[in-house]
């Protein structure tokens, strides 16, 4: 269940059917064109968003869109065109909280192969307790480390960023993390 759909048309002359092939010097299949050989790669999404902190809490958005409606997740979206990591993750989290960041470091980045989806999650201070809820956001609460609602988080992501983010404050020390998260097998 990849996240990204297959053309059917060609999206560079507009009117030809693509089909699966192997294009020349490559290594797997792909949509090519039928007409005018553009191959359209299909590549992984990014999910950008911080971790945003306010002395000893973590600021958390309840969701108010699916997937996962109701559920409790740190602010991320997609990434949009045009901006870098950094600004994509500010973005989000003014859009989901209304909350002004400073991102401090790139803290997580989580890749989601069955979906074809990479997160990167940064840490940030709030530089105010001026937030509320965005428009994909039924509410915004500081929690601290025991308050978390473990059981109530969105997603995997969120719940392995926040581990490691406990963990590495009680150690002292804030390093990246690297990971994967692949569905159980059946």
């Amino acid at each position: 269940m990849l996240s990204n759909p297959a053309p059917r048309f060609c999206m560079q002359c507009g009117c030809a059917k693509v089909a699966l092939r192997i294009p020349h010097g490559d290594d797997r299949e792909r949509h090519v064109c039928a007409d005018c050989g553009y191959i359209h790669y299909l590549n992984p999404k990014l999910v950008v968003g911080t971790i945003p902190v306010w002395e000893d809490k973590v600021l958390l958005c309840k969701r108010a869109i699916e997937p996962r409606y109701g559920f409790w997740t740190l602010p991320a979206g997609f990434m949009e065109e045009g901006e870098t990591l950094e600004e994509g993750a500010s973005r989000e989290t003014l859009e989901e909280a209304n909350a002004r960041v400073a991102i401090e470091q790139m803290y997580s980045t989580i890749s989601l192969p069955q979906i074809s989806q990479v997160y990167v999650l940064f840490r940030a201070k709030l530089l105010d307790l001026d937030f509320s809820s965005g428009s994909e956001s039924l509410d915004v609460k500081l929690f601290r480390e025991e308050e978390i609602p473990w059981e109530e988080l969105a997603f995997r992501t969120v719940h392995e960023t926040l581990k490691y983010f406990f963990a590495d404050r009680k150690a002292g020390v804030f390093l990246p993390h690297v990971g994967e998260l692949r569905h159980p097998k059946r």
